[in-house]
């Protein structure tokens, strides 16, 4: 049996919707990445949403407007793909990464605390695997940091902290406490990239909870300048009799997305609900099959959080790097293909560049040094679910 890691979960219903959109005569970002933009936004609970082409230019289009650049200091976790961490050098500010907690895949709380300083614009908190971060805790500690912050543009004036912008990449339809991801932090940015449970083939869309004194429709319009070239008019605006008249506000970027990518969002959220009641329905085999075993998991599911359920990371408790590695290399002989979630930033040559060292985040290296990610996907079907955890104990049993 040969079961890959996350391939995507494309139907009859995508496509139709993508032939639907060639046909319609707008393939670029015109009325389906509008309608798919409401969608997110119902879903969400959120007021608004913008639809981009990755949640990297989200995180990156989010800070630029939020006015973070030179000077400023944005803090997010050692523990987290490279994108959450290379937005915050596109726009020139100084990276502060902060190491995990004690056998935790999310940020130290307490040493976050420490590291906010008068410089801190925002924290970008990780949504690692889907569960969502403690946002009781990042609130207290925004809210206790405000005699320090110094806002330098309109947007923070009016939040008048610290911000914070979640990296969900991996989290959309995750809650905390019966609120949505996407309505919990100031700032939320998704991923719809290839391998995510909803995808638009690449893609992402940032959600905003509603700012006092802030227009959620001239924020929107900010999203869109910035996306657009800093053009006045999309082309669906310009299409409207006469109206071909535009101007450049500024010269911006070039990160919209397309109707074809919409449309494949569209679809797959008409199946989303479904999408995640399977993915649980994974995990939860996983879980009972691998309890046996003295290894950890994260755990997606308790009686305050609903995880999006994109990752099911392993650790083998008590191993190192060089077994863990044996471990997938034993399950790919076997037709298994894993992963590894993530290596610590400043483990990776352009961080190591910028003067971090993996000493000094311990716990993030000791989450690592043994974690393997298991395939969790809706292409799965029963018998491969049983195929992979009756593989892993094999392997297991080969290698011990």
């Amino acid at each position: 049996m040969n079961i890959p890691f996350s391939p995507p979960d494309i139907g009859e219903e995508e496509i139709k919707e993508v032939v639907d959109t060639l046909k319609s005569g707008w393939i670029t970002t015109g009325p389906k990445t509008k309608l798919f933009e409401n969608k997110i936004a119902d879903f969400c609970q959120t007021s608004r949403a913008v639809a981009l082409n990755s949640a990297t230019a989200c995180m990156e289009t989010t800070l630029r407007l939020l006015g973070v650049g030179p000077g400023d200091e944005v803090i997010t976790s050692a523990y987290t793909y490279t994108a959450t961490a290379s937005v915050v050098c596109h726009v020139g500010a100084r990276l502060v990464l902060v190491d995990t907690g004690t056998e935790s895949f999310q940020m130290d709380y307490d040493k976050l605390e420490a590291a906010v300083t008068e410089r801190t614009k925002v924290i970008i908190p990780v949504e690692l695997g889907g569960v969502v971060c403690d946002y009781d805790r990042l609130f207290q500690i925004v809210e206790s940091k405000k005699d320090l912050f110094r806002p330098s543009n309109d947007i923070q004036k009016k939040i008048g902290r610290v911000i914070l912008m979640a990296d969900a990449a991996h989290a959309f339809g995750a809650m905390r406490q019966g609120k949505m991801c996407g309505e919990i932090a100031d700032f939320t940015c998704f991923s719809f990239h290839a391998v995510k449970n909803l995808t638009t083939a690449e893609g992402g869309a940032v959600t905003w909870r509603d700012i006092p004194g802030m227009d959620n429709e001239e924020l929107y319009k900010q999203y869109m300048l910035m996306s657009l070239h800093g053009q006045s008019k999309d082309a669906l605006a310009k299409t409207r009799l006469g109206a071909w008249e535009y101007d450049i506000i500024a010269p911006y970027y070039k990160c919209n997305m397309t109707d074809i990518m919409a449309s494949i969002g569209l679809a797959q959220l008409k199946r989303y609900p479904e999408i995640l009641r399977r993915r649980r329905e994974i995990i939860e085999i996983y879980d009972r099959a691998l309890s046996e075993f003295p290894v950890t998991h994260l755990v997606h599911f308790n009686e305050k959080d609903v995880s999006s359920g994109h990752l099911y990371l392993v650790r083998l408790t008590g191993r190192d790097r060089e077994f863990t590695n044996q471990f997938i290399l034993g399950m790919a002989e076997e037709g298994v293909a894993t992963n590894v979630h993530y290596k610590p930033l400043p483990l990776l040559s352009a961080y190591k560049d910028m003067g971090f060292d993996i000493k000094n985040y311990p716990n993030a290296f000791h989450m690592f040094e043994n974690e393997l990610t298991l395939p969790l996907h809706t292409c799965l079907t029963d018998e491969q679910v049983v195929y992979v955890t009756d593989t892993f104990k094999k392997v297991w049993m080969d290698l011990c």
